[in-house]
């Protein structure tokens, strides 16, 4: 007896319709995913990526810059191309391309110095996200915010078009990876029951959940550790009446702890286990800009809060934004943005 009820159809079946022909009928598939890409730009990307392969697509994927070594484990990354390690490969690449697949971005800015070749190719271009506000160059525009990962959306978009049957365990793998790390282990925005539907036809393809949970959460090196524990206790600041946290690290605290990208990963997140503690923000120097991540419980609005201060955006539990400036200005600039946030954040108590 099946005790499962179909999926419901959340990608409209024009749009569905139009991917599949497009694929079809293409000569040279590019998939691309924002800057540094995180679990589930890279498991969208490559999800559907080994799909493309297994129905013979000549298909490439590209990044605008390297990514976690936590995630390197995911069949496939070893073939994905770096823009900035080759940008002359990558402009013959783009310029040979008649299909191009933006995934878990939502505007050209998001892919950094690979914008101007994006903007200008002839190709037919296909979105697939779900942030707010797709931009205007798009053939195809999938875009759902509600939903609570790209690779969700990626599965539904296969799932519709009646390729269920053709996914295999890698790309299964993949979908699953890109889940799970923009729910935080489903932590967060994953409330929709029909996200436990799609992990169990996942697991129907072989995968092992808890495998892919260690592989990502626990291969972490000790300098990692180090640094958390260094951020934690030297590098945090709490604003009880605002039931708020803030962590900050400056670029020498991270070569102190010798920083590789993807280190700081979920660092925004412990906060909000102290007790009362609504909002969250972890603010990095980088070289040529400060990033900033946040995140909230209940109902405060991160992805409101990053746009009106930090030129960005997200989900309402989960964003992120940047500032040019030094990371001094960016923590001033934080503060007197929470102060405007003051009775909203009291009242998540209340």
């Amino acid at each position: 007896m099946n005790y499962f009820e179909p999926l419901s159809d959340v990608i409209d079946d024009r749009s569905v319709r139009q991917v599949h022909e497009l694929i079809e009928n293409s000569r040279q598939i590019l998939i691309t995913a924002h800057l540094s890409p995180d679990g589930d730009a890279l498991g969208a990307s490559l999800g559907l990526y080994h799909f493309l392969k297994s129905k013979k697509k000549n298909v490439k994927l590209m990044v605008p810059n390297s990514f976690p070594y936590f995630l390197k484990w995911m069949a496939g990354s070893d073939e994905i191309l770096v823009y900035e390690y080759n940008p002359k490969a990558a402009r013959v690449i783009f310029d040979h391309t008649d299909l191009i697949f933006s995934i878990d971005y939502n505007i050209p800015k998001r892919v950094g110095n690979m914008a101007f070749l994006l903007e200008k190719s002839d190709a037919k271009k296909v979105l697939i996200d779900h942030h707010l506000f797709p931009g205007d160059i798009y053939d195809v525009v999938i875009s759902y915010p509600r939903i609570s990962s790209t690779s969700e959306l990626v599965f539904r978009l296969l799932y519709q078009a009646d390729k269920y049957e053709e996914i295999d365990k890698t790309v299964a793998e993949c979908i699953y990876c890109g889940m799970m790390t923009d729910t935080g282990g489903f932590t967060f925005n994953s409330n929709n029951p029909e996200i436990y539907l799609i992990i169990s036809l996942l697991l129907r393809k072989g995968i092992d959940k808890d495998r892919i949970y260690s592989l990502v959460y626990n291969n972490l090196t000790e300098d990692r550790f180090r640094l958390l524990g260094f951020t934690l206790s030297q590098r945090m600041k709490v604003y009880p009446d605002l039931h708020t946290a803030l962590i900050w690290l400056s670029l020498e605290d991270q070569k102190q702890f010798s920083y590789n990208k993807g280190d700081t990963e979920g660092f925004v997140n412990y906060p909000l286990s102290i007790k009362n503690i609504i909002f969250s923000a972890f603010i990095r120097e980088d070289e040529e800009l400060v990033k900033l991540s946040f995140r909230s419980q209940n109902t405060f609005p991160t992805n409101e809060f990053a746009a009106r201060f930090f030129d960005g955006g997200g989900h309402l539990n989960a964003s992120g934004g940047e500032f040019y400036g030094t990371l001094e200005e960016a923590v001033s600039f934080f503060e007197n943005g929470i102060g405007l946030y003051a009775e909203k954040l009291k009242n998540e108590i209340n």
